[in-house]
């Protein structure tokens, strides 16, 4: 496992499955840790679960800009610095065809996959510039490398955050801030429990898993092991990547 000690990691999405696993893992390497999420309920039952003087929380909706701009100024506060983002907060939606899809819902997966990411990556990314650069780490999908039907919103938001990488890479070079996404297959969980149900419940989660080569979701630690990878230095010169963690679907 690599070293973390003395480094300040921010994730949000915090108290969903991959965040808190990879905050446990984070912290387990030696790293403090601050968890942003919607629900403060959430959150103080992830810390209590963490159980880590070094684990820290903060709630906000990530698509609205004070909100963001009040977690990274807390991160700082407590924390003393950003070192590592993990970009993870994100949404499904629901499972309709584009003709059925509700408008609603359809901006709620824009503002939260879209607009978040944007938002957390232009306030943590203007600290970073301050304190000698950085790694960001954002959760797309397989759904960001192809199309899947009745799943639009989602789909479209997991591709947008590639461009949104990729640029942000970019602009951040200069200033020693590496970005990059991870692109988880179906991961055993919330969100995936909600997927299959929209696609039919029984028999969905069979249907999925012969879609993946190696037969079987990810684990939230499958994403998290990756997670660690790019945000360590042994990953320095890695920036604008796309990387997978996803079973071998990714090859077909």
């Amino acid at each position: 496992m690599a070293d973390f000690s003395g480094k300040r990691v921010l994730i949000t999405g915090g108290a969903g499955d991959i965040g808190t696993e990879t905050a446990r893992r984070f912290l387990a390497a030696g790293a403090r840790v601050m968890l942003v999420d919607i629900s403060q309920d959430d959150l103080q039952q992830t810390q209590d679960q963490l159980g880590s003087d070094n684990c820290f929380i903060q709630t906000a909706d990530v698509a609205k800009s004070e909100d963001v701009q009040a977690y990274v100024k807390a991160a700082v506060e407590k924390l003393g610095g950003i070192d590592v983002f993990f970009n993870n907060a994100g949404i499904e939606g629901e499972v309709k065809p584009i003709v059925d899809y509700p408008e609603a819902v359809f901006q709620k997966v824009m503002n939260v996959n879209i607009l978040g990411v944007w938002l957390g990556l232009k306030y943590v990314m203007r600290e970073m510039q301050t304190t000698g650069g950085g790694a960001i780490i954002i959760t797309s999908s397989v759904a960001g490398q192809g199309g899947t039907p009745n799943v639009s919103a989602y789909v479209t938001s997991k591709h947008a955050i590639v461009g949104m990488m990729k640029t942000a890479a970019l602009e951040g070079a200069a200033d020693n801030i590496r970005v990059n996404t991870v692109h988880p297959s179906p991961v055993t969980g919330r969100m995936m429990d909600s997927l299959e149900s929209g696609f039919g419940g029984e028999g969905a989660e069979d249907q999925f898993k012969q879609q993946i080569p190696l037969q079987r979701y990810a684990t939230e630690g499958d994403v998290a092991n990756l997670v660690l990878f790019l945000a360590q230095e042994d990953s320095s010169f890695l920036t604008g990547g796309q990387y997978s963690v996803d079973g071998g679907m990714s090859a077909k």
